[in-house]
């Protein structure tokens, strides 16, 4: 049998998971396709991309970041937090859809430095949090900030760039604490950072034009079985996430790593009540164009192919 090609992005591996675990165990392959996986920001590297000084304002930093590769034709689909794929959605050329919640509910992680006088989320009112614009490290800081906060300016998500990267700032005292999601929250415990708050979010998978309903009917096939078996032993994958934190940073073993963080599930269609409550709050924020509507983000007949 001749496999069907294509090309899909794959991020931080604690979001694409389910992904790799499909190549490994040829899941992919009874569907009947050769999926090539597309590192996000191929070519890029993180270390010098990095400000100066951290950006404040959300509207300097394009809302593409590491995913542009869609906007260039290098894949056909790819998964990051939901609010980010909505407004990337809302920003790109290329027509491209939300169509369905991913596999990955992740979590991210609120950190300070282990000397810090910070010990609950209403303590960072008015502190710089580093974060990376338009990704989920941006998002889910105003989600567990906002409410501790009288005003939204109290909420100052700065922008630095990867987790890697935001730790440092943070370990320099250019910010004054720091969202990452694993397995850099594994790491910051390691280095005996203290943890302020932590939240779970959900993301959504983000498709071209061309991407079919059979197409999509058989990733998703294979997306679920992954799911399923990494829901039996995550473990023997966890190796995924290790090979992210460079040699120089720390070493990282399975047990290191706080089983219950990690999330995985069937992906599914978003609903209008949902996404009408996600626009919502996404333009209170200034973050989303009031006209950007369900029909206009949402690829509903694609998703609900399978």
């Amino acid at each position: 049998m001749t496999l069907k090609k294509t090309r899909i992005e794959v991020n931080n591996a604690v979001f694409s998971l389910p992904y790799h675990v499909a190549g490994e165990e040829g899941y992919f392959a009874e569907e009947g396709y050769d999926v090539d996986l597309v590192p996000a920001g191929s070519g890029r590297d993180r270390d010098k991309e990095v400000p100066i000084k951290p950006i404040e304002d959300h509207r300097l930093v394009k809302s593409y970041g590491w995913h542009e590769g869609i906007e260039k034709g290098e894949f056909c689909m790819y998964r990051a937090c939901e609010w980010g794929q909505i407004r990337r959605t809302q920003d790109s050329a290329k027509n491209v859809r939300v169509i369905s919640k991913r596999a990955a509910v992740a979590t991210q992680a609120i950190v300070v430095r282990a000397d810090s006088p910070y010990n609950v989320p209403q303590d960072l009112c008015g502190k710089t949090v580093a974060v990376n614009f338009h990704a989920g490290s941006h998002y889910i800081t105003l989600a567990m900030l906002g409410g501790s906060a009288i005003n939204k300016n109290e909420v100052r998500a700065v922008h630095v760039g990867g987790p890697k990267q935001r730790l440092r700032f943070l370990d320099e005292g250019k910010v004054e604490a720091a969202a990452v999601m694993e397995p850099w929250i594994t790491v910051a415990a390691k280095k005996g950072l203290k943890i302020i708050c932590e939240a779970f979010y959900e993301g959504a998978e983000v498709a071209t034009p061309d991407v079919d309903p059979e197409m999509y009917a058989a990733i998703t096939r294979a997306v679920t079985k992954a799911v399923k078996k990494i829901n039996q032993d995550i473990r023997p994958y966890l190796k995924y996430m290790i090979r992210e934190v460079p040699a120089d940073v720390m070493t990282l073993t399975e047990a290191d790593f706080y089983l219950p963080r990690f999330r995985y599930v069937a992906p599914r269609p978003y609903t209008r009540e949902e996404y009408e409550h996600l626009h919502d709050w996404m333009t209170s924020w200034d973050l989303l164009k009031p006209e950007s509507s369900y029909d206009r983000i949402i690829g509903a007949k694609l998703a609900a192919a399978v």
